[in-house]
């Protein structure tokens, strides 16, 4: 007998059955999109799937190659029908916290390129106000960076602590950036104000908010069941 599916895979493998022949679709970057990128794989392999993606990550590009999944840049395919990704958390409005895998830069220059978003979840992920249960990723340039920490905490009124590596450096994305991780005692109350804030500092590369830019998200359930919910239209 098979293992059951967990919560991520169940939303990876639902969000796979959503693409169609001849996309162009944004691969995002994360434990999740890792079963989605096995699923969109055998649907290349078994059904003659046609689709070319756009990686986030160097990660995600890699993975696609060993998968058989064919890849192009933004540079060449500048519309993405649609991008499929992963996210820390997701609050009511559809909006997100992002960059948990260190790609939130190039994940929210794919997404703002597509038609559609889809935003793959595991259990635990919805929550009420963002910021409560994940820190939010920063990320920030190496150079002015502790000055550029320092006003971070000011404006944001939150505790930033540099993203490291398993060596014990600090972690570099792939745009050579380090990354704050930073931590709200009450969760995020306005996020779109704390994104405006936060994207005025200098030395701020990205913010780990994505403020509409989520049209769909794929909620994979512990019993391997998935519910999908629409963002309803304006």
């Amino acid at each position: 007998m098979s293992a059951p599916r967990s919560s991520k895979q169940a939303a990876g493998e639902a969000a796979a059955r959503l693409v169609k022949n001849g996309m162009v679709l944004g691969l995002g970057t994360g434990s999740t999109v890792e079963f989605f990128l096995q699923a969109l794989a055998r649907r290349v392999e078994t059904e003659g799937l046609q689709v070319i993606g756009v990686p986030t990550s160097q990660a995600t590009s890699s993975r696609a190659e060993e998968l058989g999944i064919p890849l192009t840049t933004l540079e060449h395919h500048q519309d993405v029908d649609l991008a499929v990704d992963g996210a820390d958390e997701v609050d009511p409005e559809f909006r997100l916290i992002k960059g948990g895998g260190g790609a939130l830069l190039r994940e929210k220059i794919v997404a703002a390129s597509a038609k559609q978003v889809v935003i793959m979840i595991g259990s635990g992920k919805r929550v009420a106000r963002l910021g409560t249960s994940f820190l939010l990723p920063i990320e920030i340039t190496p150079f002015g960076q502790a000055a550029t920490r320092r006003h971070i905490e000011h404006d944001g009124k939150c505790k930033a602590f540099l993203r490291t590596s398993d060596d014990g450096g600090a972690f570099l994305t792939d745009n050579g950036n380090y990354i704050l991780d930073c931590k709200f005692d009450k969760g995020i109350a306005n996020p779109v104000t704390m994104h405006r804030k936060l994207s005025e500092i200098p030395g701020v590369a990205e913010v780990g908010l994505f403020l509409d830019l989520c049209d769909v998200v794929v909620e994979g359930r512990d019993d391997g069941k998935v519910e999908v919910h629409k963002k309803p239209a304006k």
